[in-house]
């Protein structure tokens, strides 16, 4: 509960927007100087999120730190897809599966499904929500591979998860990977140091297999629709701030894990 909470309090635009607030306030008081320069460092800051590359700046470590994955080496036995694209309520209450932002993941499960049928089809995700509610990712997720061709028995899905930390837990006592078994993990390009980080704290050897890219090369874009900017800011920051706090916290080995050496 904690993290979550001070997860959303720390993301770029609501800390920006809440110190704004507190500036207002400021203003009807013997504190009015302070006021007016913290509403305008607010929206200083809340402008440079908005419309410059600091977004960019800041994912493109994310990014690129894992290059894709070498077909070369041969056919896994298990795909790994880490939950985040499949909005469980939503779905819940329109009764059919609804995606958001990640569903590459998605699409990538039912690629690689087709290329290697023999390999374990695995959906890692319960509830990340702060309440949690009886709706859960990987039952409609399990909806949506079905759609895309995976035959339901092929499909192994982990549905109590409410963070990578967890998934990497559940995923590994529920299919129990052996000795010289290989594994892909399917995430976001951005999320996946942490993520291979906290699967090799659980002694849990993956291959990483990053999906849905956020940025290219062109790094010093001017961002010209300010949501665009502020989101994608936001989700650098918070996949940096889950970095350093898993690094704190024991859960990785290193703050910004890399590829593998030989």
């Amino acid at each position: 509960m904690l993290s979550k909470t001070l997860g959303i309090v720390f993301l770029p635009t609501n800390l920006l927007i809440l110190l704004g607030i507190v500036g207002v306030i400021l203003l009807a008081t013997r504190f009015a100087a302070l006021g007016r320069k913290l509403m305008v460092a607010a929206i200083v800051l809340l402008v440079l999120c908005a419309f410059s590359p600091l977004g960019a700046l800041l994912t493109y470590p994310l990014e690129s730190r894992f290059p894709p994955w070498d077909p070369s080496r041969g056919a896994p036995d298990g795909i790994i897809v880490l939950g985040g694209p499949v909005e469980a309520e939503l779905s819940a209450e329109h009764g059919t599966p609804v995606t958001h932002n990640g569903a590459d993941r998605m699409f990538a499960a039912g690629e690689l499904a087709v290329r290697y049928p023999n390999a374990r089809i695995v959906f890692t995700g319960g509830s990340s929500n702060l309440m949690s509610s009886d709706a859960r990712e990987a039952d409609y997720a399990g909806m949506l591979l079905q759609n895309l061709g995976i035959p339901k028995e092929r499909m192994i899905m982990e549905r109590r998860s409410r963070n990578t930390y967890e998934n990497a837990l559940f995923t590994k006592a529920l299919v129990n990977p052996k000795p010289g078994e290989r594994w892909l993990l399917v995430t976001s390009a951005y999320h996946m140091p942490r993520s291979v980080g906290i699967f090799r704290k659980a002694e849990f050897a993956v291959e990483p297999y990053p999906v849905d890219w956020r940025i290219g090369e062109h790094l010093f874009k001017v961002e010209t629709i300010a949501a665009d900017g502020l989101s994608r800011t936001d989700l650098a920051i918070r996949e940096w701030l889950g970095l350093i706090t898993y690094r704190l916290r024991g859960r990785t080995a290193e703050l910004l894990p890399g590829p593998a050496k030989d």
